[in-house]
């Protein structure tokens, strides 16, 4: 199970990381761009997109979105609007707060300015 507050401390230690305005909130950004954020899905084809409880977006590369739902489907998905998309959808419920925590590392590494990365990790 996810610990979110452990989760969020570690994010928030990483340089210029904005965290969403509620405490349970896996919502991360760098300087603008998203790290994660809930996923929305439409219940109809054209209807309003709506969070799905227990299911969080996180950038990532598509070479490791690939991987990562090959090796863990029960963990990882994907849907239609992410498809070709460089983010992969996970379920809270079924991944560990160390696993979650790198992915959520990495994408910090990802989107945050190059310069930014190497001060930090220097």
């Amino acid at each position: 199970m996810v610990d979110l507050a452990e989760i969020r401390r570690a994010m928030l230690a990483l340089p210029e990381v904005e965290a969403g305005e509620a405490e349970d909130s896996l919502t991360f950004s760098v300087r603008g761009k998203g790290l994660s954020w809930p996923y929305l899905a439409r219940a109809t084809p054209r209807g309003r997109r709506a969070p799905v409880p227990g299911v969080l977006a996180v950038r990532c590369r598509l070479e490791r979105k690939e991987l990562l739902l090959e090796a863990a489907p029960e963990v990882f998905l994907d849907d239609d609007h992410y498809r070709g998309y460089p983010a992969v959808l996970v379920r809270l419920e079924a991944i560990g707060t160390a696993e979650l925590s790198d992915l959520l590392q990495d994408a910090w590494r990802l989107v945050a300015p190059k310069s930014l990365v190497k001060r930090a990790e220097g």
